[in-house]
């Protein structure tokens, strides 16, 4: 039962975060680096592919926590606290300010040195610490101001990957993201056809995952 609460997975959160900070930078850096770099790999078929641990973890796990984050959002802008657009704007608004204000300071210390190109790099609240803190502290504030600072963060780190995308981004292959549009746009016609079985999401949802993947 305990493992099914959120306090066991912010719990698990924080001290797998421990754990890897001593780790990484303690005499055994080494072991951890190639750990995180370890090639793990998948085979379906004739196909095989290999990408490493660190590229798991970044491309899948985190996709799949966006995945039901948003949803926690989708549903909180339709019925919940988000339901009215001053509510949803003032998280919108906050996020806005969360990214611009560390990105200018960044800025105003690093110009005219060669990290100066950095100050994308602040701009992203790391969300997934941000929801396992608050859901550690869940009983004890208020559960609108959790709605809020929740979509503040998914808000936030939305915008910032606009800015990865558009300002970092190198390589990027048009038709695999044409791919990606129709994509979501099938997504949206099994919504708005009230189709509410899982397989055909899943079915689309992957191969919109692909699409994004191959499209840099």
């Amino acid at each position: 039962r305990f493992l099914r609460t959120e306090f066991a997975g912010a719990s698990f959160l924080v001290g797998a975060a421990v754990v890897a900070v001593v780790w990484a930078n303690g005499p055994w850096a080494g072991a951890y680096a190639r750990l995180v770099e370890l090639p793990v790999g998948i085979r379906f078929g004739g196909l095989a592919s290999a990408v490493t641990l660190r590229q798991w973890v970044n491309d899948v796990a985190m996709s799949l926590f966006f995945l039901v984050a948003g949803m926690e959002i989708r549903r909180e802008l339709s019925t919940g606290e988000l339901r009215t657009p001053a509510r949803a704007a003032l998280a919108a608004v906050a996020a806005l300010g969360g990214m611009l204000a560390p990105a200018g300071l960044y800025f105003l210390v690093a110009r005219g040195t060669p990290a100066a190109p950095g100050w994308g790099i602040p701009m992203a609240t790391d969300i997934a610490f941000a929801l396992g803190v608050l859901s550690l502290v869940r009983g004890r504030v208020p559960p609108s101001l959790l709605v809020f600072l929740t979509a503040l963060a998914i808000f936030d780190d939305l915008g910032a990957i606009v800015v990865i995308a558009v300002f970092y981004g190198a390589g990027v292959s048009w038709p695999w993201l044409l791919a990606s549009a129709g994509l979501a746009a099938a997504l949206a016609l099994l919504s708005r056809a009230r189709v509410q079985a899982l397989t055909p999401y899943a079915l689309v949802g992957a191969a919109l995952w692909l699409a994004l993947h191959r499209a840099g």
